[in-house]
């Protein structure tokens, strides 16, 4: 049991608990979340025995076995595997032991030399040393290790592939207690989703410092949440936590029975919707999206900001073409194709997940439809107007440290008043003196968040976001999904937040074995795929075919590929009147479609904005002192108001629904 008792420690100036009080039994999974700077990393510390208390008393049992992620990693030239069967310290030294005794002159051999050299291959077949590579060789495999990278050394490997190594020496190491501190943010999904399944069958106490959420979901049974410098236990999951923080915030009820007026419109809109089209796939998809956005709210009433991607000021359609597009990279030596036989087209208002294990080419991809990469083969066409915001870590890192916020919008529009651009950014929570500052000293998740916003500023009519949540931290993320799952634009994301994926996204796709496929699933049929194809489950189901009638068709195994094709002249010019009868088809299918997914896009729009009304007249209804005598008119107009409000987001929400299910008719047609 882990007892923490009376707890009171300062950093410097800065008090980080006062008082506070935790308990812990054997074998929990705990979430330790808080804001940025409320002490998780210095509890952590504290566990570790590397900190004394200024006063109260930390507990837990003396022979208890620790294990953490190293922080540091030395540019070694020891092997990637060793160095992560180093984490097991007990074997190591074990074989020390055993090899020093087998290295000593047979003259020194007697009994009790003899006897040892037993005991010592005894207890090393106890400590698991003849699977012990075996073990690490499933550790690397799961968190995206080659078999090749396994027998590279240690100083080959860059920062965030070091981390990783860190990560699988902690989890090699036998322990009574794992401390992990972010360990998702070196990892891409699919080595989450190996982790995540990895950690649930972790026997011991286990404690994760994490922004994301659904791994906390899936991982953890406990959570302990550091606010105004004390440690409250909550029993559940994040999601749990949620609800629970929620409602013990609601000292002002009037916020949270808005919140729950919003989320019974809600339910009565998609209850009456499933009695109506229960069968229709789009619509199936917008009621989990409507539910989700539900499910979001209370831990959103609580964010300290929100900020929001402007309206586009133009919608080309289609944005975007790509028809037999190879990306990939220049070489000396000549190319090198990544993705091949892309046949791609972006219409406005779509909202695309991109999948795909670590190194298959969905950064690549991304890179190419924003023309950092030119196309290595193909044709590409960009809709007039087209104007893209493009986020991935290294537009964080283009940053200017030595200058400002305010200068870097004002860079992009050197006309706008100064007031217009400080309140821009004070809506991406960069308050007062702090859009003058330099951004040497920022966190990562404020330069991100800097970094948004110039994109944001731009009003882009297509965002491509790669790895848009690293270094945010909750608050922010949820910020960032509310602001994804209101943007009017098209959408294209990369992201290991499962949370972020299922809230703004509608479709996936997935980069796999060269190409560019539709993935006609959700998040736990990618799970699966992952870990019958990759890691080694093949109990697990396979995903599902995509369907014939995507315009972006399959491509069949390389084998059937050269049983089919057919050859000379006369079969090569047949391939092409194929390809441009279907290009026909496309065309005319999405002629069809256009009018009535543009005017369901504008119905979205017009109950947003509605919705919003009516949120403000609720809330004015809310408060006590609109019913006093004096403000009688004012209450029998807001009355007025909310009665017309009523009607109108009726009467659009079933037109919404006649428009969905006639667009689910055609393109089922």
């Amino acid at each position: 049991m882990i007892r923490l008792q009376s707890l009171t420690l300062s950093r410097g100036v800065k008090p980080l608990f006062e008082s506070a009080d935790l308990t812990l039994n054997p074998g929990e999974h705990v979430g330790l979340i808080g804001a940025n700077g409320s002490g998780k990393s210095t509890l952590f510390a504290l566990l570790l025995g590397q900190l004394n208390l200024d006063g109260g008393e930390v507990g837990m049992p003396p022979r208890w076995r620790l294990a953490h992620v190293a922080q540091e990693t030395p540019a070694l030239e020891r092997a990637a595997l060793d160095y992560v069967i180093d984490g097991d310290n007990g074997l190591r030294a074990l074989e020390a032991e055993l090899a020093a005794l087998e290295a000593q002159d047979h003259a020194h051999d007697d009994h009790a030399h003899g006897t040892r050299i037993a005991e010592l291959h005894a207890l090393l077949a106890d400590a698991g040393a003849y699977t012990v590579r075996s073990r690490a060789e499933q550790l690397l495999t799961g968190l995206g290790f080659s078999a090749a990278q396994m027998g590279a050394p240690v100083a080959e490997f860059s920062g965030g592939w070091r981390m990783r190594l860190n990560l699988a020496q902690a989890l090699m190491c036998p322990s009574d207690l794992l401390l992990l501190d972010e360990p998702t943010n070196h990892l891409d999904l699919d080595a989450i989703l190996w982790l995540e399944d990895w950690l649930k069958g972790y026997p011991g106490t286990l404690i994760i410092i994490s922004h994301d959420r659904d791994f906390l979901d899936g991982v953890i049974g406990v959570i302990a949440h550091i606010d105004q410098r004390k440690i409250r236990r909550y029993a559940g999951n994040y999601s749990q936590f949620e609800v629970q923080r929620a409602m013990a915030l609601t000292l002002n009820q009037a916020a949270y029975e808005k919140q729950q007026r919003e989320r019974a419109h809600l339910q009565s809109f998609i209850d009456r919707f499933k009695a109506k089209a229960t069968k229709a796939r789009q619509a199936q998809s917008r009621m989990k999206m409507l539910a989700r956005m539900g499910e979001m709210a209370p831990i959103h009433a609580a964010s300290p900001f929100s900020f929001e991607f402007r309206e586009p000021i133009a919608t080309p359609n289609p944005l975007l073409v790509l028809e037999d597009a190879v990306a990939g990279y220049a070489l000396e030596a000549g190319h090198k194709p990544v993705v091949s036989g892309i046949g791609f087209t972006l219409t406005g208002g779509q909202r695309i997940g991109l999948l795909g294990v670590n190194g298959a080419g969905k950064s690549t991809l991304i890179k190419t439809i924003a023309g950092e990469l030119p196309l290595i083969d193909g044709v590409a066409r960009f809709g007039k107007g087209l104007a893209i915001g493009y986020f991935a870590q290294h537009q964080v890192e283009m940053l200017r440290h030595d200058e400002s916020p305010l200068w870097h919008m004002a860079r992009l529009s050197p006309n706008v008043r100064e007031q217009e651009l400080r309140n821009f950014l004070g809506g991406f929570n960069f308050p007062g003196e702090m859009v003058t500052q330099s951004i040497a000293p920022f966190s990562g998740g404020e330069k991100a968040r800097l970094a948004l916003a110039l994109i944001a500023w731009q009003r882009p009519n297509l965002l491509l976001l790669d790895e848009p949540t690293n270094h945010l931290d909750l608050e922010t993320r949820e910020a960032l999904t509310v602001a994804l799952a209101q943007f009017e634009g098209t959408l294209v994301l990369v992201s290991h937040d499962r949370h972020l994926l299922r809230a703004t996204t509608e479709e996936f796709m997935i980069v796999a074995g060269g190409a560019l496929t539709p993935f006609d699933g959700d998040l736990e049929d990618y799970r699966d795929w992952l870990f019958r194809t990759r890691l080694g489950k093949p109990e697990l189901n396979a995903p599902k075919v995509p369907p014939a009638t995507t315009n972006i068709a399959p491509r069949p195994p390389k084998a059937a590929a050269s049983a089919e094709r057919p050859s000379g002249m006369a079969n090569a010019a047949s391939r092409q009147e194929q390809k441009r009868r279907d290009a026909q088809e496309r065309q005319r299918r999405s002629d069809q479609l256009r009018p009535l997914t543009t005017r369901i896009k504008r119905l979205e729009e017009q109950l947003a904005k509605l919705n919003t009304q009516r949120a403000a007249v609720d809330a004015s209804l809310a408060t006590e002192s609109i019913y006093a005598e004096e403000r009688r008119d004012e209450l029998k107009n807001l009355m007025i108001d909310k009665a017309y409000l009523a009607r109108e987001i009726e009467e659009l929400e079933t037109e919404w629904l006649e428009k969905q299910t006639e667009l689910e008719a055609l393109q089922g047609a």
